[in-house]
């Protein structure tokens, strides 16, 4: 029996994330070509079992660039000054605490 579109060309074109866990979200995704030939190299190049967890490593990846602030040159500039600047000196625990009151 010959099948005109074989369910290779279907998911050319939508990703099924489907999962048997209830703590995962189900989630259809219309990929373009290019971004299909994307996840499809990222899951050979390291040998991951579908392309559903290529999306979950390329997400990984991603959140350390745009979610983790400490990773950002700014935030590296601004703890350097923060370094170089002088503490405050406190003779005693209640000297802090009333300076923090005092704030």
């Amino acid at each position: 029996m010959f099948v005109e579109n074989p369910p290779e060309a279907f998911y050319n074109n939508l990703l099924f994330f489907i999962t048997n866990n209830n703590n995962m979200v189900q989630s259809i995704v219309e990929l373009g070509e290019h971004e299909n030939r994307v996840l499809t190299i990222v899951k050979g190049k390291y040998g991951l079992k579908n392309k559903s967890d290529a999306v979950n490593l390329v997400i990984d990846f991603f959140e350390g660039e745009f979610l983790e602030p400490e990773l950002r040159p700014e935030y590296l500039e601004k703890l350097k000054l923060r370094e170089q600047q002088k503490g405050l000196r406190f003779k005693s625990v209640q000297e802090l605490r009333r300076s923090i009151e005092h704030a």
